[in-house]
């Protein structure tokens, strides 16, 4: 598994810095995002740093697979019920702020109004 000793997530992941953590295995971690657009705005990364969706190749199709699946269960168990939005942001023109792939999982009361 790689790890950027210079990337924020990374040091999220190692324990460097601290989250709200929602859930966690040997693959993923998700935490509240410290600055949420909407009532549910979580942050789902893979624990391994994956610089940009940009990156991604077929040997994380299984990764990406199974953060896909476990946004719905997610989103319901943080209360977003009645829909949510999920966001890759990759590289400089596509907004990503933070180099290490995340999804945003958005949820609520309409927040996508925001932008």
């Amino acid at each position: 598994m790689t790890h950027d000793p210079n990337c924020l997530f990374c040091k999220i992941v190692a324990g460097q810095i601290p989250s709200r953590k929602v859930f966690e295995d040997d693959d993923i971690l998700v935490f509240h995002d410290i600055n949420p657009w909407a009532p549910v705005h979580l942050l789902l990364i893979p624990k391994q740093h994956i610089a940009t969706h940009a990156d991604v190749t077929p040997e994380h199709a299984a990764l990406l697979g199974k953060m896909m699946a476990m946004v719905p269960v997610l989103a319901r168990d943080a209360g977003a019920t009645n829909g949510f939005r999920t966001i890759i942001n990759t590289g400089r023109d596509g907004g990503q702020e933070v180099y290490h792939l995340h999804m945003h999982l958005i949820g609520g009361a309409r927040p996508w109004k925001q932008g």
